[in-house]
């Protein structure tokens, strides 16, 4: 069973929702995703939260951009999911680690990041999800 973080937006809540449903029927073991800090102790449990995210990219098979339209953006990734990508890109080419990085779609050219992901891409880092990607 391949372990996978899904990264994206945490107001995106249905969509992070049907793909833990999707990886979890083909067996894929979720180590974490999204997820809304909603409480009075937000500032003392984001930190937290945020800092396992990090850890558990560093244990995944597995790492899906969840890169879903947001604000009549196309393929929609904000600068936390960016960073998180960037992360996984670097565990590949600092440790050598084996880390398969799947983004959903190419995103519009008006996301900040559009050209950034589009290199990514043509450098093999990071590569377009198709049905057969996530099948074992």
């Amino acid at each position: 069973m391949k372990n996978i973080v899904i990264a994206g937006s945490v107001k995106l809540q249905d969509d992070i929702n049907y793909w833990r449903q999707f990886l979890e029927s083909r067996n894929y073991h979720i180590l974490d995703y999204p997820m809304q800090v909603e409480t009075s102790d937000f500032m003392k449990l984001y930190p937290i939260v945020y800092k396992n995210f990090f850890k558990n990219i560093e244990r995944t098979d597995i790492l899906l951009i969840m890169n879903e339209d947001r604000n009549d953006q196309f393929g929609y990734i904000g600068y936390e999911v960016f960073a998180e990508l960037t992360f996984g890109i670097m565990q590949k080419l600092i440790y050598n680690k084996e880390i398969e990085i799947i983004i959903l779609k190419m995103p519009s050219s008006n996301i900040k990041c559009y050209d950034d992901i589009n290199l990514y891409l043509q450098l093999g880092w990071i590569k377009l999800f198709t049905e057969s990607s996530l099948n074992k």
